[in-house]
């Protein structure tokens, strides 16, 4: 098209006019000045800058074509007409129309945004002039990605609408049409392998089941592409290094709406591996290097164990400042015995020393924050390893959503590096509007503030005020992980809280109580941690319902002088905990382990003294690659009791201190914190066995006349619980969305006990109600639900979604479909 109106000005060059304009025979003139008429958007000064021909210029026909050529290059005009009058050289043009917007109508399979990014990369977008020739390309490019995604009627046009002040308005009209579904893949010349099981490792499928709700048959070009990798690699690393696909073939139906794929191939011999050599620069290591080798001779060849090896010396390599090496594997084959001789080539390059470290995308956390975290120093040569450590312990954090590394080099240098930690910030705190829900335990309400990342400075602070109908509470804490440089922590917390069980659906009392703690953490190395504290906290027990287990508690510290009042504990605690973690991440991690073994005493000479020992751990196993399946398994042991003697009787562990299960962090499917023991009561003719003399309790008359009454939870000093679980890809969800909202289908079992109670005591109770009681303190009686759950990151802070079903409960158990949790740790 631009020819054609290059060729078209130059027969203006050289046709005859009349007057002022050419003669019938051009004649070279020396050009006394220049006019440009026509420009709109153009600045005059731009013009001429493009134009070769200066006033004082003698032109011929030769250099009117350049000057013509030039002015078409500047990409500003699409009409150019060449002019004489006298000696004065006039130059008449049309400009290109400006672009005043785009549109685009009828396309649902490319977004706005990835079409306005291929226009942009040609020139087309707002503000720019318009290349008119260009568009039946576009057209053309935009028709093919359709036909390559199987849409083989789709249709694209694109129309000028021209408006005033020579501006024009783009439209782009998509109809896209069907998808054309495949109707059958084959694969012809496999003798080893099946149709059925190459097929069935394939992307693109031919067959859906009615039950695959996501299945679909759709082609796709760039798919296809992937899934013959995929078959060239289940051959080589199956020993065909061979294997060849030869060619393939889409074949449309004649209605346009079906596809036949042919994939043909090659599968060739299997081979052995013959000898492994290494060649190179093996910096003084071969003996390392051959002895980590997982490939030996008389293998079968593996492509994949090529690959790892060649992946895993670069790793190697990487960790000692080599930071591009080149490892490549070159195969010598020989077809007479079916063997392979490889030769593993190391080139390290030259070592590479780290210039700067730098940071992006943290607009809340300080740098100093994410540089303590830091194993790759500045000034050092570039470590492979430590800068992958760096980044774990920045994902550990919980304050990123996603954390990258780029290792960039420095321009004019070949031994210097720049390490670019780029994070996108999530919520590291939460606002707890606690609001909670479940089918049973109903509606909840609760107020905090938590924020593991105070200000930026990666410190933890809290102001948590629950309130509800049965419990108030408030808890002011802070705690620097970094006191000191080395990682030494520092924090303490101020507590009150008033609780009635009675109203929260447990047995009765009253517990007022207030404190204050400090605690301190101490790193072992980059996975181990020793925390430990001391505090002080102050009960105040009233109001003790006289069911058999608090009446036993009762006894044992009551005023024998006032038997009716309520009770008041002064309690010094010393804590004691370990923890490991290597998972990596802080939120929703997808691979590595932890584990947390706590304790907690109080002070000999304290009014109570008991101690409490808790163990958990949980270990997440990637089924996949891309870690998007992933495993879960967790378990928890804890267990309590008292130590000493108060009057001669046994010190017994706090009822209020009890452990208790059920609700959405454990045993989900069963109402919060009602699994295990629950209180009795004897009873004889309606009356309450209660004695105010604390000796034992007896009930006149027949013992087939007594009977227990269950009462509520009341928890137990030990508990067990496990947790399997499969973390699976959110449905309908992006994959961009990944990190911050997790789906699994989950089994929970577990059971809290009291172990020190006597049951045995009560074997006067006729049978039925003895039996009744056992069952209380029968280790077997393990509850367990299934169900899946859905947690996400909002800016309110974690929420929680879960649906469960018991599959092995008791006749007194409280259950609950589903619950919901604003605030809920995950």
């Amino acid at each position: 098209m631009r020819l054609n109106k290059i060729f078209a000005s130059m027969l203006l060059v050289g046709a005859s006019f009349s007057g002022n304009g050419w003669a019938e025979t051009f004649q070279p003139f020396e050009v006394a000045d220049i006019q440009i008429e026509g420009l709109q958007r153009v600045a005059l000064g731009a013009a001429l800058l493009n134009l070769p021909v200066k006033v004082g210029d003698t032109v011929d026909q030769l250099k009117l074509q350049q000057a013509i050529k030039s002015l078409y290059s500047s990409t500003n005009f699409e009409k150019i007409e060449v002019l004489r009058d006298g000696n004065i050289l006039v130059v008449k043009v049309t400009e290109r129309p400006t672009i005043s917007s785009v549109t685009f109508e009828g396309n649902k399979d490319i977004k706005d945004e990835q079409l306005q990014e291929s226009l942009d990369g040609s020139g087309v977008k707002i503000g720019e002039s318009l290349d008119r020739t260009m568009l039946s390309g576009i057209e053309k490019g935009l028709q093919d990605f359709y036909y390559g995604v199987g849409k083989y009627g789709a249709k694209v046009k694109a129309e000028i609408v021209n408006l005033p002040r020579n501006r024009v308005e783009l439209k782009f009209s998509f109809t896209e049409g069907l998808a054309a579904e495949i109707r059958q893949i084959n694969v012809v010349g496999n003798t080893e392998f099946s149709d059925e099981e190459l097929i069935g490792m394939l992307e693109l499928k031919d067959y859906v089941a009615w039950w695959d709700l996501f299945g679909e048959r759709r082609y796709q070009k760039q798919m296809l592409q992937a899934d013959l990798e995929t078959i060239k690699t289940y051959y080589q690393n199956r020993g065909y290094i061979r294997f060849d696909v030869t060619s393939t073939q889409v074949a449309m139906t004649p209605d346009r709406k079906g596809l036949y794929i042919t994939i043909n191939v090659d599968e060739g011999e299997q081979y052995k591996v013959k000898d492994v050599k290494l060649t190179g620069e093996l910096m003084g290591r071969e003996k390392l290097l051959q002895a980590i080798l997982p490939i030996k001779e008389g293998d079968m060849y593996n492509g994949g164990d090529v690959t790892f090896t060649e992946e895993m010396y670069g790793k190697y390599l990487g960790r000692y400042g080599y930071a591009y090496p080149d490892v490549k594997t070159y195969p010598e084959i020989d077809d007479e015995t079916n063997e392979v001789t490889l030769n593993i080539n190391v080139n390290p390059g030259k070592r590479v020393y780290v210039r700067n470290v730098n940071f992006s995308g943290n607009t809340i956390t300080k740098d100093e924050v994410m540089r303590r975290q830091l194993r790759q120093m500045e000034g050092a040569w570039l470590n492979s390893a430590q800068v992958e450590l760096s980044k774990s312990n920045l994902n550990r954090l919980g304050f990123f959503e996603t954390v990258d590394t780029e290792t960039v080099q420095v321009p004019g240098t070949d031994d210097l590096v720049d390490i670019a930690f780029n994070v996108k910030e999530q919520p590291s705190g939460s606002f707890n509007a606690g609001v909670g829900y479940g089918t049973e335990s109903g509606l909840s309400l609760q107020f905090g503030v938590q924020q593991s990342n105070f200000l930026g400075t990666g410190n933890q602070a809290g102001v948590n005020l629950n309130t509800n109908s049965y419990s108030k509470s408030l808890n002011v804490s802070y705690t620097d992980p970094y006191f000191t440089k080395d990682g030494v922590s520092l924090g303490g917390s101020i507590f009150w809280s008033e609780f009635d069980a009675d109203e929260a659906n447990l047995e009765a009392y009253k517990n007022s109580s207030y404190g204050i703690s400090a605690t301190s953490g101490f790193p072992i190395n980059e996975y181990n941690r020793i925390n430990g504290g001391i505090g002080y906290r102050h009960n105040e027990i009233s109001e003790i319902s006289a069911y058999e287990q608090a009446v036993r508690f009762y006894n044992i510290y009551r005023d024998s002088d006032d038997p009716n009042a309520g009770l008041g504990f002064d309690n010094f605690e010393l804590t004691l905990g370990w923890s490991r973690s290597t998972l990596n991440r802080g939120t929703f991690p997808s691979d590595g382990s932890s584990q947390r073994l706590s304790g907690k005493v109080t002070v000999p000479g304290s009014d109570l003294q008991y101690f409490k020992a808790d163990f958990d751990t949980k270990t997440y196993y990637p089924i996949d690659r891309n870690k998007t399946f992933v495993f879960l398994s967790r378990a928890r042991v804890a267990y309590g009791n008292g130590y000493g003697k108060f009057n001669d009787n046994d010190q017994i562990l706090p009822f209020w201190e009890n452990y208790y299960s059920g609700g959405s962090t454990s045993l989900r499917g069963f109402e919060s914190n009602s699994v295990g023991p629950r209180s009795f009561y004897q009873y004889r003719d309606s009356e309450p066995c209660i004695d105010p003399s604390g000796s034992t309790c007896t009930l006149p008359g027949d013992a087939s006349s007594i009977q227990v009454s269950s009462g509520n939870s009341i928890g137990g000093n030990a508990i067990v619980t496990a947790s399997l679980e499969l973390i699976v890809p959110t449905p309908f969800l992006d994959e961009a969305y990944s990190n911050s909202v997790r789906t699994s289908f989950f089994v929970d079992a577990g059971n809290v006990w009291d172990t020190e109670f006597d049951y045995d005591s009560y074997r006067y109770l006729p049978v039925e109600e003895f039996d009744k009681l056992q069952d209380y303190s029968d280790p077997s009686r393990i509850r367990a639900s299934w169900g899946m759950s859905v947690q996400w990151i909002s800016p309110m802070g974690p929420m929680v979604f879960s649906l469960a079903w018991p599959i092995k409960e008791y006749e007194d158990d409280e259950t609950e479909v589903f619950s919901f949790n604003i605030g809920q740790t995950f």
